[in-house]
């Protein structure tokens, strides 16, 4: 199947494992692959099976709606469109808001540029130093981690901000209030040297593919304080960070919500549990800024509609996002015991069930993510330098699972440290 792959599909299209593995089903926390082998899911397809795998009632629901009808576009009423609209916007914190559906998290952050950018008649964009915002032209242009922005062309001026990395850079020795204010005077300073007017500030409140990276609570508040003065909108990216998975929060922007919410929310990945969904929340005069005609084909379509309904139904139900808050809270906290033992683990971080483990070196990483799988673990990797290993398991994660899960983590850490560590430390 690997030499099938590689035979028709691009090289840069990347896998993971010296020997990929090819997934054929799952249920709850577990997948299986091809050979029949098990594996504890601690990544969920990049942070997307939210809920679980073959959640009885997602699986229902989509099902049930395929039997109907699979497809019809934006230019029809659909029930379930409307009703996933209508709690997407109640849930978001935005005022009078209007939601678009996309199929993806990237394409969500394309059609909140083509809003931001229309709205303020500007093509310049703020974004975060060792940001992740989605591979189609124009987000690729606002990206500020070069290992996956292969252009450097883009439709887009894009100045990039410090303060989404905490524990790294010219300001990383300060204190968190010392921080923000020299993240915030470095804002005020980009800002004198932009060309008139600045459409908007795109930023991760936990940045994804960055490697669970985020600044201190409050910070995104005071940069606030500053874009209000000059009109500049305010764009959270809430791919990764929607629905409850930080647990404290259903959404990232509510650690900084001192002066209100985002202008525009994206959101994609979680909700759909699996299917293709995306979306952006604006306020009304910012979505309905465009003055051509516009439809999306696939975006809100009825199967999806209603996978997504059904998923976001069962995480209120369930107080999922409590959950993430409480198992998340003992699976850190087990990590970090893991990692007091282990020279090779440099930092532990996260909120909820969105947890990094940084390593001190790629290699260390790529050679923990080969042993976590053979340990029946399947987590991901990310991070400027592919550093940090990536934890996001499915919201419904127990306690019993979470033990299961940090234990094999520990083990392959110990492998690591013992293949290559210890002679490095030495």
């Amino acid at each position: 199947m690997h030499a099938r792959h590689r035979a028709v599909l691009p090289s840069w299209l990347s896998l993971y494992y010296a020997e990929p593995v090819e997934l054929t089903h799952g249920e709850g926390r577990y997948v299986w692959d091809a050979e029949g082998r098990r594996y504890l899911d601690f990544f969920g397809g990049i942070l997307t099976t939210m809920t679980a795998h073959a959640l009885p009632e997602v699986t229902k629901a989509v099902a049930e709606q395929a039997g109907r009808i699979l497809h019809t576009s934006t230019l029809y009423l659909d029930r379930h469109m409307v009703e996933l609209a209508e709690r997407i916007a109640a849930l978001s914190g935005v005022p009078d808001a209007r939601v678009f559906f996309t199929t993806s998290g990237t394409e969500a952050n394309d059609a909140a540029l083509l809003l931001a950018t229309t709205y303020r008649r500007s093509n310049q964009i703020l974004a975060m130093r060792n940001s992740y915002h989605g591979r189609s032209f124009s987000t690729v242009g606002i990206t500020g981690n070069t290992a996956w922005s292969p252009t450097s062309l883009s439709p887009l001026q894009t100045l990039y901000v410090h303060g989404a990395v905490r524990s790294q850079g010219p300001y990383a020795h300060l204190s968190d209030a010392a921080f923000t204010a020299a993240c915030v005077r470095d804002l005020e300073d980009m800002l004198g040297q932009a060309h008139g007017t600045v459409a908007a500030l795109i930023a991760e409140p936990v940045q994804g593919v960055g490697g669970f990276t985020a600044p201190p609570d409050g910070l995104y508040a005071a940069f606030r304080e500053v874009l209000n003065r000059h009109g500049i909108l305010w764009i959270s990216d809430e791919v990764q960070t929607g629905w409850g998975r930080t647990g404290d929060h259903f959404w990232g922007w509510q650690a900084h919500a001192e002066n209100g919410p985002p202008d525009l929310l994206t959101f994609a990945k979680g909700i759909g549990n699996g299917m293709s969904v995306g979306g952006v929340v604006a306020r009304a005069e910012v979505m309905d800024c465009l003055e051509a005609n516009s439809i999306s084909t696939f975006g809100g379509s009825p199967v999806t509609m209603a996978a997504g309904l059904a998923n976001l139904t069962y995480l209120l139900e369930h107080d999922l996002q409590g959950n993430a808050r409480r198992v998340g809270g003992l699976l850190i906290e087990r990590l970090r015991a893991v990692a007091a033992g282990l020279p090779v683990v440099r930092e532990v971080r996260g909120r909820g069930l969105m947890i990094g483990v940084e390593l001190t070196s790629s290699d260390a990483a790529a050679a923990a993510l080969e042993r976590a799988r053979e340990e029946g673990l399947l987590i991901g990797k990310g991070g400027r330098d592919g550093s940090v290993l990536r934890i996001a398991p499915p919201l419904t994660l127990t306690v019993a699972e979470a033990e299961e899960g940090a234990a094999a983590l520990e083990r392959a850490l110990r492998r690591v440290w013992d293949a290559s560590g210890k002679e490095e430390h030495r």
